[in-house]
Order: C-alpha cells, then sequence, then structure tokens
C-alpha cells in the first residue's frame, strides 16, 4: 500500500450545483446538484440500464463524462478537491428536482447510475465480493439473522474503516440510500480520524505499526485472510491513514487483543462524533482512512425497512 498525494485545491467556479458546510460537521461538504442538471442528466443517460453498465465496465466511465459535462467539469474538480483535502475528506451529494423518469425499479435506476457518475468521477469501484458486482444493494429490515452487523437494525454498529480485510486498497466510501419504509433513527455516524482525542495514544503506541490479522464472515465471500497494521501509512503530510473494524480483526495475542480492544472503546466512547440523516436518493462519500463511519441504532417497527446502494474504490487520478 502506497500513500496517495493530496490534490492540491485550485480557484474555481462551480456550474449547475451549489456547496454549503454541512450543520452537523464543518469537515462534511453538501454538494447539491440542480433540477437542471438532474434532468439532463437523467435524460443523457436513459439509452443506458444498469445491466449495460455491468456488463460494460466503459459505459461506467460514460456515464460519468456526462454529468461531469454538464457542469463544464467543475463537479468532478470540486469533489476530488474535496475528498483528497485532509480538513475535509467528505461530501453529501443531494439534488433539487426530480429525474425524468417513473417511480419504481426505473426510479431506482437512475440513482444507480448517478452514484456510479459519482464513484467513477472520483476514481474507480474495487470488486464487491459480496454482490459480485462494483456495488452492492442490500436490504436493512426489523428483524435479521445475518452474520454481521450490517443488516441488524436494533444495534449501533460502531465506528470503522471499510476495506480492512482486502488485499486492494479502499480510498473511498460512497453508501447512498435507494429507499426507506417505517424508518426512525439509524442516521449515520462519522469521526474524522484528526477529531479523535485519542489519536495519538494509538497512533504512538508500539503496536500501532505492528501487522495484525483480518478476516471476514461467510456472508462477504471472502475466505483468505489479510495483515496490516491499524496505522498503515502517512499521507503527505505525514499523518496517519487508517485501518479499522472491531469486528474482523483477529488479534493473535494478548497484546494485540487488548489494544484493539481498548482502541475501540476509545473512539466509541469518543464526543467528536457527527450524525448524518440521510435522505432517499442521496450519496455520502468518505476518504476511507480518514473517516470513521457507523450507523446508529433504529427504532424498531415490524415494517421496517430501507435499502441501501455501497461502492467501494480506489482513487484513479
Amino acid at each position: 500500500m502506497t500513500a496517495q498525494l493530496d490534490q492540491v485545491q485550485r480557484p474555481f467556479t462551480p456550474i449547475g450545483f451549489k456547496t454549503k458546510t454541512h450543520p452537523n460537521n464543518k469537515r462534511l461538504q453538501v454538494v447539491t446538484l440542480s433540477a437542471a442538471v438532474i434532468e439532463a442528466f437523467s435524460t443523457a443517460v436513459a439509452q443506458w440500464p444498469v445491466q449495460a453498465l455491468e456488463y460494460k465496465p466503459f459505459l461506467r466511465f460514460a456515464v460519468a463524462d456526462a454529468l461531469d459535462a454538464l457542469t463544464d467539469y467543475s463537479l468532478g474538480h470540486m469533489l476530488n478537491a474535496t475528498l483528497r483535502d485532509r480538513q475535509t475528506g467528505a461530501f453529501l451529494l443531494q439534488y433539487d428536482g426530480e429525474p425524468n423518469v417513473e417511480a419504481g425499479e426505473q426510479r431506482t435506476e437512475f440513482e444507480i447510475k448517478l452514484s456510479t457518475a459519482i464513484s467513477h468521477i472520483i476514481g474507480k469501484p474495487n470488486l464487491d465480493a459480496m454482490a459480485g458486482k462494483y456495488y452492492a444493494r442490500f436490504t436493512v429490515a426489523n428483524v435479521d439473522d445475518s452474520d454481521s452487523y450490517l443488516r441488524q437494525a436494533h444495534r449501533r454498529m460502531e465506528l470503522h474503516n471499510d476495506g480492512t480485510y482486502v488485499d486492494e486498497r479502499t480510498d473511498f466510501v460512497l453508501m447512498q440510500k435507494l429507499a426507506e419504509q417505517h424508518m426512525e433513527g439509524g442516521d449515520s455516524l462519522m469521526l474524522h480520524v484528526d477529531d479523535w482525542a485519542e489519536l495519538d495514544r494509538f497512533y504512538r503506541h508500539p503496536l500501532a505499526k505492528q501487522n495484525i490479522q483480518w478476516g471476514a464472515p461467510k456472508s462477504k465471500n471472502i475466505e483468505a485472510s489479510v495483515e496490516h497494521p491499524v496505522f498503515f501509512e502517512e499521507d503527505a503530510q505525514g499523518k496517519p491513514h487508517m485501518l479499522f473494524i472491531d469486528q474482523f480483526a483477529e488479534p493473535r495475542n494478548m497484546s494485540q487483543g487488548l489494544y484493539l480492544y481498548q482502541m475501540g472503546e476509545s473512539i466509541e466512547r469518543d464526543p467528536n462524533y457527527c450524525k448524518v440523516k440521510l435522505a432517499v436518493g442521496s450519496i455520502l462519500v468518505m476518504h476511507n482512512h480518514r473517516w470513521l463511519h457507523g450507523r446508529d441504532k433504529f427504532v424498531a417497527h415490524p415494517q421496517l425497512k430501507r435499502e441501501l446502494l455501497r461502492q467501494r474504490g480506489h482513487f484513479t487520478r
């Protein structure tokens, strides 16, 4: 794994979108696409069903270019600069107006095309082994018997980084809400690594750079384990990049086990995290090595249902 150079931000004029900081965290940037851009984008990509994007990887870049071109490529400039800037490193994308599509599965296909455009503007998604595609769709319901916390609605999913148990680089994580019913709670949780009050305690620890084994439950469809430290690299400014998740760590001894346990406890009790509510169709993207993310628990309801889309990938610029 090699460090990615931060992108230098340059002045630019946003065309077809507006930006502001999120009220719950000044690091998180809110990007709102105009109704005109959404309408034009839905028309431009109507010729390509999602199945075509799944079968022909180069079409995903054509979809991305179609969106970026509608903003005179100012959107790509802004999104990449935001993700590469350690002071921000995350954005919430939403849009005004409505696309030129019918409700139901056609609307869902539009949302998948939109998130595909965003992910390919900033990089390239890795294969999601759980789904066998470049993206995964999954549902959170009131009752679940899965083997990970991802689908379990009534517990808090602890703050973590993605990509701990794979041997490919996972620079960014994209999460999109496709649908929801009878949902209360379940907000996204976020904590920037630099805002973690006890970062130095664990980053300066003797085990911070020691290899730890990471595995995954059967539902992830990955059998091999990988090894890497929690703090596996530094960025261009010498600040730490992180890969940690409590559920998939496989410590080999008491020292590693207690280090990971104490780290997880420290992260969970840190007061500097924020909650972010996602509207249907909105997309949350973050630099995976600079932000920890999780999910708050839902309020129980017999008909609770939420469908999400996830893409995880690496930078290509």
